[in-house]
């Protein structure tokens, strides 16, 4: 009896692992074929850009889209991603005006859209600053599944830890997969240009 209880307990076990590496493996590449992973990634949202203009999931549809979250604080892979992205707009050219590109804050207690737009000023025009309320910044945050969390500093500020994958968009809408930019912009471009 304890050992048929023990082998279930394993076996659970077992399968929670399985399923919980399938879809890690997945959102970091590795399975293109769609699904149900797919479906949980996404929803609906309501945040303001830059120039105080509300940003819905509806501003999503019609081209693709690519979406970063973090932090104007951020000390280094945030300012490096979005000059990477900067980079990819740059290699677009004229279609980089057929593609979304949104910097999403996860910080909503310091990312103003006044503090997003002096901090946009430094990348691509075509970049959008978005931010909320903590309980608008919350929820967009579990729609896209993204991990955020305030890490307090020995100086008494803080910084924020946070999912660092770029998010593609497609034209409907939905999640396509994460977007990788570690490879030179007319390459990620010329895969970008596959979505228009």
């Amino acid at each position: 009896m304890a050992r048929s209880r023990a082998l279930v307990v394993i076996a659970a076990f077992a399968a929670s692992l399985a399923l919980v590496l399938g879809l890690v493996v997945w959102l970091v590449g590795g399975d293109r074929s769609g699904g149900a992973a797919k479906a949980m990634i996404g929803g609906p949202f309501q945040l303001v850009d830059q120039t105080g203009e509300t940003v819905t999931e509806r501003d999503l549809k019609g081209r693709p889209s690519l979406l970063f979250f973090g932090f104007t604080h951020c000390p280094d892979v945030c300012p490096t991603t979005l000059f990477e992205v900067s980079e990819l707009l740059r290699a677009l050219g004229p279609e980089a005006d057929k593609v979304g590109a949104y910097f999403i804050s996860v910080d909503p207690e310091r990312d103003t859209p006044a503090v997003m737009k002096d901090y946009l000023a430094s990348f691509d025009p075509h970049l959008k600053g978005l931010s909320g309320s903590a309980e608008a910044t919350a929820r967009m945050l579990t729609a896209y599944r993204v991990y955020a969390k305030k890490v307090p500093l020995e100086s008494g500020g803080y910084t924020m830890d946070h999912t660092a994958l770029v998010y593609l968009i497609g034209r409907d809408g939905n999640f396509v997969a994460p977007f990788s930019l570690k490879r030179r912009p007319d390459e990620a471009a010329a895969e970008l240009r596959r979505h228009l």
